[in-house]
């Protein structure tokens, strides 16, 4: 199972980016999955979560009403859109997926991309 990120970058405070993760390698659709964020010196922290359906969504206090996680199991694609950024939540974004749903919020799924860069300008 392979993740990758893309769609991180260089944002001034008040933009937005979109986030993707592509997975591949997943022997079927029923992995619930999950963004985090690692800021340099902190510990990575939940962002946002995802059923496998689509119809069921988690996010963290901190972005709710700004961020919406989707995804479309046809392109095994999990999204991330980010609203009214902020220059603290500048940090390497991260994709997850397990088939467990607790597991991956929690952060301890099974499966991890390698990270986006996501920096935020004052």
């Amino acid at each position: 199972v392979q993740l990758v990120e893309s769609g991180g970058g260089l944002i001034q405070a008040g933009g937005s980016l979109r986030l993707s993760c592509a997975a591949s390698g997943l022997t079927h659709s029923y992995y619930t999955m999950g963004w985090f964020r690692q800021a340099p010196g902190k510990e990575r922290e939940f962002v946002a979560a995802i059923s496998w359906t689509g119809g069921s969504t988690r996010y963290a206090d901190s972005v709710k009403g700004r961020f919406t996680i989707s995804r479309d199991n046809a392109k095994n694609t999990v999204y991330l859109q980010m609203n009214s950024l902020k220059p603290e939540e500048t940090a390497v974004y991260y994709c997850a997926a397990d088939t467990n749903p607790e597991a991956v919020v929690a952060g301890t799924g099974g499966y991890w991309g390698q990270g986006t860069q996501v920096t935020v300008s004052s």
